[in-house]
């Protein structure tokens, strides 16, 4: 770095502000509760000291956060909000902390990264396998790749509003969260993820998205969308098919059941031509983030009004929004019954049919506990226990505290494939 003042001084300064991050979270696994540890990367980003890192490294089920620095002092870091549909999360330092050290901290600057080209020199920095500090040089390989239907720490949905920088800079496990970085330190990406055996296959959330992200999870500890329940598809070489002109139109692949567009009366072999009085392009998969992320950023409850192709026909349609929502509920474990469960999303109420969201999912079973005794299995829903209701996660707590007090035999009902049925646990 010597004979380059711009990549000596604004490099260093990154370095400074890149951190490794220590995180213990509590995980649920075949009704047990269990407390594992992990290891990323994060950069801090404000003066404040907002750390910018990876939603797979650091989740709301975190139970300890330990930032080391870079003069290698650790320092507690707590979680501000975390948005896993873009695998972005923020933490915060322990100011209080720092000031009783005598501590203080560099911060990174956001580049834009609309501007970057194929080519461009990148520098991914992190902790690869806890190794501080470390530093990769590659190129930037394509600006806008496109995943779908990718999944991030506990099968969270991740990648509908947005692609991803890919670069040849080689990214190993640790440097998730870490910065992808220009030669004058300025921040265009956070990296996220490579595939495994392959040759340096890099991918890092762009910073224009990972910017607008942070703002909000500072603003409100996370990120509301609105939902639709629109399936997107591309038009390459349906075309003819639909007699639509080349680069107009969006396929709606699917309707999610029971979802606002649903209600709206859209159907799959739709084509959406405009959103809100605009043409739409959505030829490519590469240009369906963008296209969601229009219709998401409406307010939820607001009306998004669409001109759609139905064969000969085009008319309007309005779809009034809902708030997006995970498909994963909250998780808890009751382990002297041996299971392990998720609050009922709405998705999976849609997806299964159930008259409501209420209740919660079996999703992990302990072999020889009363719950495998008893029969369970994972994918019932409890009903009740005791012939007291079961709505949430709260009910089923209330319910097991009363049989940690006092073990004895316990009712269940379960809905099993709409079939319901009554099983008893045993201590």
């Amino acid at each position: 770095m010597a004979g380059d003042t711009q990549f000596s001084s604004g490099f260093e300064r990154l370095l400074d502000s890149v951190v490794r991050l220590d995180v213990w979270e509590t995980a649920f696994d075949a009704g047990r509760e269990t407390t594992i540890h992990g290891v990323g990367s994060g950069v801090i980003m404000t003066p404040e000291g907002h750390i910018l890192t990876n939603a797979h490294v650091v989740n709301p089920y975190a139970e300890r956060i330990w930032a080391t620095l870079n003069n290698l002092e650790r320092v507690p870091a707590r979680l501000v909000g975390w948005d896993h549909w873009t695998d972005l999360a923020v933490l915060q330092l322990d100011l209080p902390a720092l000031e009783e050290k005598g501590l203080g901290f560099a911060w990174a600057e956001f580049g834009d990264s609309a501007e970057l080209q194929p080519g461009e020199t990148v520098f991914a920095v992190g902790t690869p396998n806890g190794l501080a500090r470390t530093v990769t040089r590659g190129i930037i390989s394509n600006t806008n790749r496109y995943f779908e239907g990718a999944q991030v720490g506990r099968g969270f949905e991740t990648g509908y509003f947005n692609t991803w920088l890919q670069t040849d800079a080689a990214i190993n496990p640790g440097n998730s969260g870490g910065p992808l970085a220009l030669s004058d330190g300025k921040v265009i990406g956070i990296n996220t993820r490579s595939y495994l055996g392959a040759n340096n296959l890099s991918f890092a959330v762009p910073a224009n998205v990972a910017h607008d992200v942070m703002e909000m999870l500072i603003a409100e500890g996370r990120v509301t969308r609105s939902y639709t329940g629109i399936v997107p598809g591309p038009m390459q070489d349906l075309e003819s098919f639909f007699d639509v002109d080349v680069n107009h139109g969006m396929l709606v692949q699917s309707v999610d059941p029971g979802s606002p567009a649903a209600k709206a009366g859209l159907r799959p072999s739709d084509i959406i031509l405009e959103i809100d009085g605009t043409s739409v392009d959505g030829r490519f998969p590469e240009q369906l983030p963008a296209i969601q992320r229009r219709m998401a950023n409406h307010s939820v409850g607001s009306d998004i009004p669409l001109s759609v192709k139905r064969g000969d026909e085009t008319f309007p349609v309005t779809v009034v929004t809902e708030e997006l929502q995970s498909r994963v509920g909250q998780e808890a474990a009751f382990e002297d019954w041996g299971i392990s469960v998720q609050k009922v999303s709405r998705a999976i109420a849609r997806e299964q049919q159930l008259d409501s969201p209420d209740g919660v999912v079996v999703v992990g079973i302990q072999p020889a506990f009363p719950a495998a005794e008893a029969g369970i299995r994972p994918g019932d829903i409890i009903t009740s226990v005791n012939r007291s209701p079961i709505r949430s996660l709260e009910d089923l707590e209330t319910a097991y505290e009363a049989y940690e007090f006092q073990p004895e035999r316990v009712l269940m009902e379960i809905d099993r494939g709409h079939q319901f049925s009554f099983v008893v646990l045993k201590p």
